[in-house]
C-alpha cells in the first residue's frame, strides 16, 4: 500500500516537472536557452522540451518589427540654434543570439547612439538645412545606426525626425514669415483674379464691337442686295416692254411718239439745257402742224 502511494507521488511528480519544463514557442519568436549558465541553442517555432534543472530560458525574443519612440534631444546646429528633435526608430532582431549576449540593455545603447548621431548630423547642418533635409537625415541615421547595431543581431529598417522644435523666438519669427508669405501670395492671387476680370471685360467689348460691325455689314449688304433687287426689277420690267413693243411691229411714228414722251419725262425734271434730236424736232413740228389744222375746221376748239 505504501509502494503505492510512493509510485503515484513519483507519478504525479513526473507529470508536473514535465509540464513546467514544457516549451512552445510561438510564431514571430525566438528562445534563446542556456545549459548550465551557457549558451545553449535558439528554439524557433515549436514545442520544445528543456532538461529540468540544467536549462532555462534566458531570454524570449520577439521577431516582429518594432518601434522605439525616443524623448526629444537637445541639438545644435552650425548656425549655433539649439533646436529638439524627437526620433522614432523602427527596427527589427535578426539574431537573438548576438541580441542576448552583444550588448547589456540593447534599447538604451541605441537610444544613446541615435542622440549621438543626430547631433554629429545636424551639426554639420544650419537651420533651415534641418528644417529642410529630413529624408537626407533620416537616410544618414539610419545607415550609420544599422552598421552600428549589426553586432548586436539588430537591423534598423527606418528611422524618422518626428518632430523638429526651434527656439521660441525662431518659431515666432517663422510664423511671421509665414503670414507675410502667405499675404503676400493673397495679394497675387486678388491681382490676378483682377488681372483676369479686366481681360475678360476688354474680350467682351471687343465681342460687341466685332459683333455691332458685324451687324452694320450685314444690314449694308441686305440694303445694297434690296437695291440690286430693285433695279434687277426695273430692267426687268424695261426688257420686258421693249419685248411687247417689238412684238407689236411699231412703226416709225409710233417710236418717234415714245421718244416724245420720253422728251417730255425729261424735260420735267431739273435740267437747264435740253438738246432735242432731228427727229423728235420734225415730229413736234409735226404735232404742231396737225393741232393748227384741227383749230380751223373746229372753232369752238380754237376758241377753247
Amino acid at each position: 500500500m505504501l509502494f503505492r502511494i510512493i509510485f503515484i507521488i513519483l507519478i504525479i511528480l513526473v507529470v508536473v516537472i514535465l509540464a513546467r519544463n514544457l516549451v512552445i514557442v510561438r510564431q514571430s519568436q525566438a528562445f534563446v536557452v542556456e545549459n548550465m549558465g551557457a549558451f545553449h541553442a535558439v528554439w524557433d517555432v515549436g514545442i520544445h522540451v528543456k532538461v529540468p534543472f540544467l536549462q532555462r530560458v534566458a531570454r524570449k525574443v520577439s521577431l516582429k518589427e518594432q518601434v522605439a519612440d525616443f524623448p526629444p534631444q537637445p541639438v545644435i546646429t552650425k548656425d549655433n540654434v539649439t533646436i529638439q528633435i524627437d526620433t522614432v526608430l523602427f527596427y527589427q532582431i535578426t539574431d537573438p543570439k548576438l541580441y542576448t549576449y552583444g550588448v547589456d540593455r540593447p534599447m538604451v545603447a541605441i537610444e544613446n547612439l541615435t542622440a549621438t548621431t543626430l547631433r554629429n548630423i545636424i551639426g554639420e547642418l544650419e537651420l533651415d538645412q534641418s528644417l529642410t533635409s529630413r529624408d537626407i537625415v533620416n537616410a544618414k541615421m539610419r545607415a550609420i545606426l544599422d552598421e552600428a547595431t549589426d553586432p548586436w543581431g539588430i537591423k534598423i529598417n527606418r528611422v524618422e525626425l518626428k518632430n523638429i522644435m526651434p527656439p521660441k523666438e525662431i518659431q515666432d519669427a517663422m510664423e511671421r514669415q509665414m503670414k507675410a508669405e502667405r499675404e503676400r501670395r493673397e495679394a497675387i492671387l486678388q491681382a490676378e483674379g483682377q488681372k483676369q476680370s479686366k481681360i475678360l471685360v476688354a474680350q467682351g467689348e471687343k465681342e460687341s464691337l466685332v459683333l455691332r460691325a458685324e451687324a452694320a455689314k450685314e444690314a449694308k449688304l441686305l440694303e445694297a442686295e434690296a437695291q440690286a433687287q430693285a433695279i434687277l426689277k426695273v430692267q426687268q420690267a424695261q426688257a420686258e416692254a421693249l419685248r411687247m413693243l417689238n412684238e407689236a411691229a411699231p412703226n416709225d411714228q409710233v417710236v418717234k411718239l415714245k421718244s416724245l414722251e420720253a422728251f417730255q419725262a425729261a424735260a420735267n425734271g431739273k435740267a437747264t439745257k435740253i438738246i432735242i434730236p432731228s427727229e423728235i424736232q420734225g415730229l413736234a413740228g409735226l404735232a404742231a402742224s396737225a393741232k393748227g389744222v384741227l383749230s380751223v375746221e373746229d372753232p369752238a376748239a380754237a376758241e377753247k
